[in-house]
């Protein structure tokens, strides 16, 4: 089969990335489709339209680069597609849940179309032709709650729940969508489906107590569920539940807990963090006492002690210090908003935390409010005029030109399309001004 992508290289905010290059579950999101299609495709090629297409009678699959979706979803949907052996394009029913509650809000891939939500995947067994037929799926959602909280802050029975896929789709537009691809899409996925296949195979609930009892350990923390890289140092007193995959070269210090995660390679817990339901991506680093709650770190960024992510998401090479809280609830009944390309929409969610750009520097003793961003490159410094960040902080509104040299020593990496990217210089007008106190 041939794989045809359309490009979508929109920068998504506040990163200055397309969704192609941002991580998803430890891979860039263009890696992650290439290994789930890895065994079916045998030549590939990226175009801007579907006039670029070669007419060639041949099996092609042609999806847009910004859909994040896995394995056991896109297996199903081949099924079907060979199966009905007429040219197809990929809808949704109204019903299905994780489309319509969580995938749906701020993105325009996925768009209502007569009885069903069209998205831009389509299956063509003899080469592209105009004429498509309708192929229904379904992400076969379980209704998962994750904490039991006073009803002023969830449903009416006091249960905050997603509607977790089991097989999972989503297009990313914007941040938010980045945090769902990994967390509700991803790790929590994961565990929905090991719930799944628990409840319907003896066998399988066989297997997972006898490996609990051979390695002493509860049956969630066995090999079966706890997948551990090579070269890893464990502290014994480090508790680790299923399903959790670590990578290479990990150091865990004693007394932390990590709970259904994705650990990159190279990565170094220090003792008494807390990780649940979150991504650590490669050669991320946490010292002592910081908390992940289905959080997102993208490759070589930290997080230091005593800082708190709540559904929170944290961009590539960036460091967040010490003692920083990212709230994730509005204490009035205000609906939480982001950033959808140029306007602020509704998110759908109650509770939702910050994000934080590639390449950024955020100080100590900072407090985030939901749903806000700080843009790739900037220095955030706490200040009398700044410790709570009520607002979206762009690149020109942090710190970063307030510090003398600070062109050079914290060069502009991610510029939004069409701006400079060389290091900026002092400007002339600066000359002679005393770098601030706080910048010293």
């Amino acid at each position: 089969m041939r794989k045809i992508v359309l490009r979508d290289r929109r920068p998504i905010p506040p990163f200055n990335d397309p969704a192609r290059d941002l991580r998803v579950l430890n891979k860039p999101l263009w890696l992650h489709q290439r290994d789930v299609l890895a065994r079916h495709v045998k030549f590939e090629r990226e175009v801007d339209s579907f006039e670029e297409i070669e007419s060639k009678q041949e099996e092609t699959l042609v999806y847009r680069e910004n859909l994040f979706f896995d394995e056991h979803f896109l297996e199903d949907f081949l099924d079907k597609a060979r199966r009905l052996g007429k040219p197809c394009q990929l809808v949704f029913p109204p019903d299905d849940k994780a489309i319509v509650n969580h995938a749906l809000p701020l993105q325009e891939t996925i768009r209502r179309k007569g009885d069903y939500y069209v998205t831009d995947m389509w299956y063509f067994p003899r080469g592209v032709e105009e004429t498509v037929l309708p192929l229904v799926m379904r992400t076969e959602p379980r209704e998962v709650g994750y904490y039991h909280v006073p009803t002023h802050m969830s449903d009416t029975m006091g249960d905050l729940i997603y509607h977790v896929p089991t097989k999972a789709f989503l297009a990313i537009e914007t941040w938010v969508h980045v945090l769902l691809a990994n967390v509700v899409f991803g790790v929590f996925a994961r565990g929905a489906r090991l719930e799944k296949a628990v409840e319907r195979s003896v066998g399988l609930q066989l297997r997972l107590l006898g490996r609990a009892l051979l390695e002493q350990k509860q049956v969630l923390s066995s090999s079966k569920v706890v997948k551990v890289g090579r070269n890893c140092s464990i502290d014994p007193s480090a508790i680790i539940r299923g399903p959790t995959t670590i990578g290479d070269n990990v150091t865990i210090g004693p007394g932390a807990v990590i709970d259904n995660c994705v650990i990159g390679s190279n990565v170094d817990i220090a003792q008494g963090c807390q990780l649940m339901l979150s991504v650590v991506s490669d050669r991320c680093f946490l010292p002592f006492r910081a908390a992940l709650f289905m959080s997102v770190m993208m490759e070589d960024s930290m997080v230091a002690q005593n800082t708190c992510l709540q559904l929170s998401c944290i961009g590539r090479g960036s460091f967040v210090g010490a003692g920083n809280t990212f709230t994730d609830f509005n204490l009035i009944p205000k609906p939480l908003r982001a950033l959808h390309w140029d306007r602020l929409e509704p998110t759908g969610m109650t509770v939702l935390g910050g994000c934080v750009g590639h390449h950024c520097r955020i100080g100590s003793g900072m407090i985030v409010y939901p749903a806000r961003t700080i843009e790739s490159d900037s220095v955030l410094v706490a200040t009398p005029q700044r410790r709570v960040i009520q607002k979206d902080v762009t690149y020109e509104e942090s710190d970063v030109h307030q510090i003398s040299e600070a062109g050079h020593l914290h060069p502009r990496l991610y510029p939004r399309p069409g701006e400079q990217t060389e290091p900026e210089t002092d400007h002339p007008e600066d000359a002679g001004k005393p770098t601030p106190e706080w910048a010293t």
